[in-house]
């Protein structure tokens, strides 16, 4: 099955039109400055790759979020041990699944199989089993964007621990200490660089 094909049964699915930018950012034309999110059209779904600070931050910069809660993931079989993540809260009608998955893969090191990824394991956690479909379709297509094999696993949600209130907001909270400059800062340029249509 060819990319085109793929990219049309996602936009299908999302119901909104795409366009891709010289860069092959997957990117929708939105007017996301002005719209506000519908209670109606809020989901959620869960990431894991990186330091869950770091997550956290990157999309609390993402319009169309209205929530992340940082913490550890776990799902089933043999992902059941918890693993650092975050829960994304988002509106559908001003950010994508297919904007949030592409973030995530280039703010992670989503191509390495690096011996921390137990701690950091690579994946997108769906709430059903649509969703599961959606993000498999997507990474297909988001696939070519890389030279290497995305190791990124979709996972069933299955149980969320929160952190402790002193961590969360790690970044708001602490954007001046050594890890926020050496880790986060880094992700956020790139995220401004790379996603300007969708970061405040």
């Amino acid at each position: 099955m060819g990319i085109a094909h793929l990219w049309k049964m996602i936009c299908f699915l999302e119901d909104v039109p795409p366009i891709y930018s010289f860069t092959h950012s997957i990117i929708y034309s939105l007017n996301l400055g002005t719209k506000q999110i519908n209670p109606k059209d809020m989901t959620k779904i869960g990431f894991g790759g990186s330091c869950h600070w770091c997550m956290e931050a990157v999309f609390q910069a993402v319009k169309g979020v209205s929530k992340v809660e940082q913490g550890w993931i776990a799902s089933e079989g043999i992902a059941t041990d918890f693993s650092e993540g975050v829960l994304v809260h988002f509106g559908t009608e001003i950010i994508s699944l297919v904007n949030l998955i592409e973030i995530h893969l280039h703010t992670h090191s989503c191509t390495a199989n690096h011996p921390m990824r137990q701690k950091y394991r690579s994946a997108i956690y769906t709430y059903s089993k649509e969703q599961e479909v959606q993000a498999n379709k997507i990474l297909v297509v988001l696939q070519k964007g890389f030279d290497q094999p995305i190791v990124t696993s979709v996972l069933p949600f299955h149980q969320f621990k929160e952190n402790q209130e002193t961590y969360l907001d790690y970044y708001k909270k602490n954007p001046e200490k050594p890890f926020c400059q050496r880790y986060i800062e880094p992700k956020l340029r790139k995220l401004k660089t790379q996603f300007t249509e969708v970061v405040y």
